[in-house]
């Protein structure tokens, strides 16, 4: 009687300490959706906003309005594109997206100097003519380095 209350108690005791066991496992394999960091405030892990603007921008070079019809133009991008049915009308669907980052998305080369087009086209400043960004009607020359927001209007020309 005494080896099967020593054994009971044995077997008890693995099952408690296993039970304590996988109870901290689990515990510690949920992560926490808001993580607190040093300044007390709380921060949502791995989870870009999702947002649903939209803006528009138009291209000139020496006076011709550049279209991007062409179906090597669209939907280049989850996070901010064009589509074939208006595509001078930008979707932005991530929050912080600039001007920048929706024309790298393409297959052309756009600096605040420079537009090469995906013909190799090359429109840069010079003494004469000047690449420029015009921002809801305002000059704006840093307009690429801009976040893109609802309804924004740019336009970038090339000339004189």
């Amino acid at each position: 009687m005494g080896k099967t209350v020593a054994v009971a108690i044995i077997l008890l005791s693995i099952i408690f300490f296993g039970f304590v066991l996988i109870s901290n496992k689990n515990k510690e394999s949920k992560k926490p959706l808001l993580e607190k960091n040093p300044q007390q405030t709380y921060t949502i892990q791995d989870q870009a906003q999702p947002v649903d603007k939209q803006a528009s921008f138009d291209i000139f070079t020496n006076g011709t309005f550049r279209v991007f019809t062409a179906s090597m133009y669209h939907n280049l991008s989850e996070d901010v594109y064009i589509q074939a049915d208006n595509p001078n009308l930008v979707h932005v669907k991530k929050a912080g997206i600039t001007w920048n980052d929706f024309f790298k998305t393409l297959p052309f080369s756009l600096t605040k100097d420079c537009l090469i087009t995906g013909s190799r086209e090359t429109f840069c400043s010079t003494q004469t003519k000047k690449l420029k960004f015009t921002l809801n009607g305002e000059n704006t020359p840093n307009a690429l380095d801009l976040e893109i927001k609802q309804n924004d209007k740019l336009v970038v020309s090339y000339g004189d």
